[in-house]
């Protein structure tokens, strides 16, 4: 078997496609994302206001009664090959040119600058790469003395005397868009021995995906 780090220390042509493909697919995503949960959320205020002040709209428009031949899997397929063209697309000089204008053109419009500012803003701060992406997964006291909550490391800071915090940010179960932020002593933060995957993981399930065994590491 040929080694995969051959030809200078070179990764193989297999590992080289999947890196590509990773990477291209993930800034898909956080490109497709943030259009797609203002384009579901307006779709759906259009088909509340629509069902409520005008029923019959739905039936002056053609494409919505046409049938068509269904494919199974086929619309799952196209779309991770939009997320992939997106992602290709968002990677080049031209194409985060073309971002740069989606991105002024959406936040100038009233309804839909909140909608898109606030999921892309999310989709950033959960993304590895981004600039607010979590350092850290730990363990705080909260939200009493002898209960412990999931949290993230976001920030650390110091007083003016020198003594060092850390901000936290703990997030609900199983939405972790939204919860609380303390400002902690270095004491009081406990880090996890699984990482910001695995605790977001045990958030979203509510709780029932959990390691076996927690237990706590030093502070990195």
């Amino acid at each position: 078997m040929s080694d995969p780090m051959e030809n200078g220390g070179k990764p193989g042509l297999g590992r080289r496609l999947i890196r590509h493909l990773k990477k291209k697919f993930i800034t898909g995503l956080l490109v497709i994302i943030p259009v797609g949960i203002t384009i579901f959320i307006l779709r759906f205020l259009f088909g509340l206001a629509d069902g409520v002040l005008a029923p019959s709209i739905k039936k002056g428009v053609g494409f919505f009664s046409g049938e068509g031949l269904y494919i199974p899997g086929a619309g799952m397929m196209a779309g991770l090959l939009v997320i992939y063209l997106a992602g290709v697309v968002a990677s080049n000089v031209l194409g985060r040119r073309m971002v740069d204008f989606w991105d002024r053109l959406f936040s100038r419009i009233p309804l839909v600058k909140s909608i898109y500012t606030s999921s892309k803003q999310i989709i950033n701060v959960f993304s590895s790469g981004g600039t607010g992406s979590f350092r850290q997964a730990v363990y705080v006291e909260f939200p009493r003395a002898g209960s412990f909550s999931i949290a993230f490391i976001t920030n650390s800071v110091k007083a003016a005397s020198g003594k060092p915090y850390y901000t936290v940010f703990i997030p609900t179960s199983p939405n972790p868009t939204s919860g609380y932020v303390l400002l902690l002593e270095e004491s009081q933060v406990y880090p996890a021995a699984f990482g910001v995957e695995e605790a977001m993981k045990i958030i979203m399930s509510g709780g029932m995906v959990t390691p076996d065994v927690l237990r706590a590491e030093k502070l990195q």
